[in-house]
């Protein structure tokens, strides 16, 4: 028998593991495990659990909609696969690899032991646009673009039955939606692929004049981010369905091609960037509790103030965008991305805390959580890594920029609904007289402002320039930025060179070759 293990890919399009099974006479069954060990990690929430649980049974019930064999099961993974394999033998084990923190490595590691102990082979495919054992990136670009032009596996349309074995769900239920009331997400390759269809075909014209609003950006992203996270969608699912939708568009003349190529151009290169991320997890498993630059971090000595973690924790600072933009987060799973960069780097140069914490708490909110993507964003919004820019971001300036009428604020700091306009940003300017007849008394009602804003920020910024002057520190953001640095600089000194040289540039392997036009696409592939 041979048995496919569902992870972090919980799809049948694009899924080579499962195409791989299929591909013999052996009976196959599909497996979901639900892993207490996972649900027991720092930064895993019930959310999280619900969303993929979700997601599996949606798959599960595709599955055995086209004849196959699916079970849904708790437990240790080894002890799950060995009273599997005592009811009917398993002969191999399919998966895609899986890039995590430490604890998925080991467990990995457990799972390869128990297979070479029982003399099972375990094919683990490649997932996504991550290259495993790499030893720098200098090749990873390459391998990636190689990787993304390559066809889509199509979903099966039918599947054989086990010939001894049942459909088995015995989760229980208590992990069943828990907590994702509040997101507009339905569960399953089906939903995932309609958000993406709408994003192409109506709502792609916001993407960009509303990404970094709080409130829009919720219509105008593609809303994507969960659905990879949980793979019920391949990055190379994304990638090709953008360069399709970029060569109809010349042929739709009820579609501004301008508009359109702009918002989708910028979406797909945000799209080859994740992989860039998840590749430096790949590398660095440990991102959620040692920094990539442990000389910088040292140096900062962070700690901060008790009482500032929980208040930042819970979003009652006493800085109304700020507070509206947590507890948005707490009962949505999701806000755009400028507003988490912003929150955690309030976090790490305003109140200066401990980057592991505020990371930690932070991840449990999102519900498209993925490892790589976010430490990697912590490290650099912390400005732990020595390579990246001081970014402290001004909560004035964001509120100013992106809810000027206070609309987001009065949404979820409720409290503060009948300030005026004029105040909404800084309450604490309200005289005591305006105070009263609006019902908001600053310190009681709605707290003051837990420190000074513009100084506290000052401050963490001055003392961040003056760690990353240390030498230690400077040694080892060079040795980073060789191993997890952008090639896009030296990238762009090549083409310079071979256009000097030649008078032509050559494509930038930075870019994935689908964010290129068809005859640059050609060419690389000749």
């Amino acid at each position: 028998m041979r048995v496919v293990w569902f992870k972090r890919d919980l799809r049948l399009a694009d899924h080579a593991p499962l195409v791989e099974a299929y591909g013999a006479e052996d009976d196959v069954l599909c497996l979901y495990i639900d892993e207490p060990e996972r649900a027991n990690q720092p930064d895993v929430s019930a959310l999280h659990l619900a969303w993929d649980l979700a997601n599996a049974r949606s798959l599960a019930r595709s599955i055995n909609e086209l004849g196959g064999t699916v079970q849904l099961v708790t437990g240790e993974p080894t002890e799950v696969l060995s009273a599997i394999h005592q009811k009917c033998p398993i002969t191999c084990l399919y998966s895609h690899q899986e890039t995590g923190l430490m604890w998925s490595w080991e467990r990995d590691k457990r799972v390869q032991r128990w297979c070479d102990v029982n003399g099972i082979v375990w094919h683990q495919c490649p997932s996504n646009g991550v290259v495993r054992a790499l030893l720098n990136r200098d090749r990873w670009n390459t391998l990636r673009n190689r990787r993304m032009v390559m066809p889509v596996l199509e979903a099966p349309g039918s599947l054989p039955a086990h010939s001894s074995l049942d459909s088995v769900d015995s989760v229980s239920n208590t992990r069943d939606h828990h907590g994702l009331v509040n997101t507009p997400l339905e569960a399953g390759e089906k939903a995932a692929h309609a958000w993406l269809d709408s994003f192409l075909e109506t709502r792609f014209d916001n993407y960009l004049p509303t990404i970094s609003n709080p409130a829009t950006s919720r219509e105008g992203s593609s809303r994507l981010s969960a659905y990879l996270a949980c793979g019920a969608l391949s990055v190379r699912q994304v990638k090709q369905r953008l360069r399709e939708a970029n060569k109809a568009v010349a042929n739709n003349p009820d579609v501004d091609t301008a508009t359109f190529r702009k918002n989708i151009n910028a979406f797909t290169s945000r799209v080859s960037w994740r992989c860039h991320f998840v590749q430096r997890l790949e590398m660095e498993t440990t991102m959620d509790v040692q920094s990539i630059n442990p000389e910088l971090d040292a140096a900062l000595e962070r700690q901060g103030v008790e009482e500032h973690f929980h208040a930042w924790a819970e979003g009652r600072t006493g800085w109304p965008f700020f507070d509206a933009c947590m507890r948005s987060l707490k009962a949505t799973g999701w806000i755009n991305f400028r507003m988490r960069a912003m929150m955690q780097s309030v976090a790490a140069y305003t109140l200066w805390l401990p980057w592991q914490r505020t990371g930690t708490h932070l991840a449990k909110l999102f519900i498209d959580y993925e490892p790589g993507i976010h430490w990697s964003q912590i490290h650099m919004q912390s400005g732990i890594t020595g390579i990246n820019a001081v970014r402290a971001y001004s909560i004035l300036k964001q509120s100013l920029d992106h809810d000027l009428d206070g609309d987001f604020i009065r949404k979820w700091v409720p409290e503060l609904a009948m300030v005026p306009t004029p105040q909404i940003h800084e309450p604490w300017t309200m005289s005591e007289a305006m105070q009263k007849t609006t019902g908001v008394i600053v310190g009681e009602t709605y707290p003051l402002p837990i420190l000074d804003e513009a100084e506290a920020r000052n401050l963490g910024i001055k003392k961040a320039y003056a760690a990353r002057r240390n030498e230690g520190v400077k040694a080892r953001s060079k040795a980073v930025y060789t191993l997890h640095g952008s090639r896009k600089k030296r990238t762009f000194r090549r083409q310079k060179t071979s256009q000097n040289q030649q008078g032509k540039a050559e494509p930038n392997p930075q870019k994935s070759l689908l964010d290129y036009g068809q005859s640059t696409l050609e060419t690389a592939n000749q």
